[in-house]
């Protein structure tokens, strides 16, 4: 098995890759077999984007600061731990925005898709799910569309439903809801086809990002499931990724 090895910039992570490259080698991304990924779930996402093209599967050794998505660090046989591990597909999200001008802005997010106020005022938004409107004002904060992989990040902070990597589900939360103020948000298919309104967006102006990425002035965003791109994460069998999942519902 060929491994590609990359890391964050920190002496720990830094010492950690050149230990497995010198009992491993080093291959070039485009000829490994498994991206193995040492830093916290940022950079995990980080080399998602990076090598998207390649799908090639990832492993992630934890040298962040949360690591939910991440596993420990393997001081026995890496390449048992990754023949024997778990491995989960996931998908991202497409994104297409309107802004004030008509420019039309596109791109894909793991993690989540979300909508934010630029100013002091609350955004007003409008939801559309597959075509129906289910909500004609919600005041907000802002709004976020999460990914099972992306659910114990933003989504997770903003109240939002943690859903198992598995699943073939979608978060829709609400962030800060005024009105209507008991709304907790929703948990879609993996096929539902959402659009979001902005409503007065020249009094309450609002951007949205797709993981990283973010565009301003925004007015309409579509956000649906790419079912083109699916990727693989690797999970130590010994320390399960649903272990962790029902834990963090029970914190």
């Amino acid at each position: 098995m060929k491994f590609f090895f990359t890391s964050i910039n920190t002496k720990k992570a830094l010492e950690t890759k050149e230990k497995y490259q010198k009992k491993y080698g080093n291959n070039k991304v485009k000829e490994a077999d498994v991206i193995v990924a040492i830093g916290g779930d940022g950079f995990l996402l980080k080399t998602l984007h990076d090598h998207k093209d390649l799908k090639k599967p990832i492993y992630g050794i934890n040298y962040g600061s949360v690591g939910f998505l991440m596993n420990k660090e393997v001081n026995t046989n890496l390449l048992e731990t990754i023949n024997n591990s778990q491995t989960i597909k996931i998908k991202p999200l497409n994104m297409k925005a309107k802004n004030t001008n008509n420019k039309i802005f596109e791109s894909i997010a793991f993690n989540e898709v979300a909508i934010m106020r630029e100013t002091y005022q609350a955004a007003k938004l409008k939801i559309n799910i597959n075509g129906t409107e289910r909500m004609n004002e919600l005041i907000c904060d802002g709004i976020l569309v999460s990914t099972p992989a992306g659910s114990t990040a933003y989504n997770l902070s903003a109240h939002g439903s943690i859903i198992p990597l598995d699943s073939k589900l979608l978060a829709l939360t609400p962030i800060n809801a005024f009105r209507p103020r008991r709304w907790k948000g929703a948990i879609l298919s993996e096929n539902t086809k959402i659009r979001l309104n902005v409503i007065d967006y020249n009094e309450r102006p609002v951007s949205v990002t797709a993981d990283h990425n973010e565009f301003r002035d925004i007015i309409e965003v579509y956000i649906s499931t790419n079912n083109d791109l699916c990727f693989e994460l690797m999970f130590d069998s010994n320390h399960s990724i649903d272990e962790k999942i029902l834990k963090e519902q029970f914190n």
